[in-house]
């Protein structure tokens, strides 16, 4: 099938929207940055005039093309009982994305703070490494995570008809699956940063640096992220909760994640460890969340493991 096709033969205007504001984007930056010279204040330009054409052509589906519902003033109107049962989904998404702040400011204050107590580090030519090299891992870790979170979104929809179709072993199956594919993407993650974690760096233009930069950068990428099995599952799992309808456990497993262990692990571990504790606080919180994942994954399968209800 094409792929900016949809079901029922007319043009997908939500995808072709999201993929023409970034080509948007990526158009503009250079010739706002380097052109205009206009700096970063191009580059938020650039992404702003993207965001609103994506806005505009999303708005010209819903009132021109969209079937299954009808863009009107009538069903604007506020429902007090849909609201009831939408709000904790948004609200799930909302927390898991507050808390992944959260842990993400911890780590930056944590490097930065203990990365100046660095012997090495906390030299002035040699400050801004533990930082750039931390975004860059960050960043690697963010492709893998929107790869694993793309794979479970699509999954949204089967879930969803089949929970309401209360066919059980259907959303077992997925679930199963969908849990394999997410383990095999991280083992290729793990193979990557593990046996080249200096490729990766070149690719974000860290070649031709210091010794030093290019030691932590390997060591940062082995270390902070050799559990990433561990956290594209958790990743999946927590999304397909969410889909399953059942929104407070998977908000909760993901504040566990972020707040609890990751938040509180990179306070507390460099405290004892320095700034290997920063690092070694990514691992520690992806196992500690797997083993709460787990437990609430058995039970899951459990409450699907339940006698198909057949029409006679």
């Amino acid at each position: 099938m094409n792929p900016v096709i949809s079901a029922d033969g007319s043009p997908d205007y939500v995808m072709f929207s999201t993929l023409m504001g970034a080509g948007i984007n990526i158009v503009l930056d250079p010739l706002f940055i380097f052109g205009f010279h206009w700096g970063m204040t191009g580059a938020a330009v650039a992404t702003i005039m993207g965001q609103i054409f994506t806005a505009f052509m999303s708005l010209r589906y819903i009132s021109r093309k969209m079937k299954a519902v009808e863009f009107s003033r009538v069903n604007l109107h506020y429902c007090p009982s849909l609201m009831k049962r939408y709000l904790p989904l948004g609200m799930c998404s909302f927390l898991s994305q507050i808390a992944l702040v959260i842990s993400v400011a911890s780590v930056n204050m944590m490097i930065k703070k203990y990365g100046a107590s660095d012997e090495v580090f906390s030299r002035p030519e040699y400050a801004q490494i533990p930082m750039a090299v931390i975004g860059i891992v960050m960043k690697f870790f963010q492709i893998v995570i929107s790869v694993v979170v793309g794979l479970s979104a699509s999954c949204t929809p089967i879930v969803g008809y089949n929970v309401g179709a209360e066919r059980p072993d259907r959303v077992k199956s997925l679930f199963t699956l969908l849990l394999e594919c997410e383990a095999v993407i991280g083992v290729i993650a793990f193979i990557v940063v593990e046996f080249f974690p200096a490729g990766i760096a070149s690719l974000f233009g860290a070649s031709g640096e210091s010794v030093y930069y290019a030691d932590f950068t390997v060591k940062c990428f082995r270390t902070y992220l050799c559990l990433i099995v561990l956290a594209c599952i958790n990743k999946a799992a927590f999304i397909f909760i969410q889909a399953m309808g059942r929104p407070y456990i998977s908000a909760g497993l993901s504040i566990i994640r972020e707040v609890i262990f990751g938040a509180g692990l990179t306070i507390i571990m460099p405290m004892f460890m320095g700034l290997d504790g920063v690092l070694w606080s990514m691992p520690a919180s992806d196992a500690l969340t797997f083993i709460v994942s787990a437990a609430v994954i058995v039970m899951i399968y459990r409450q699907l493991s339940v006698p198909v209800k057949r029409s006679a």
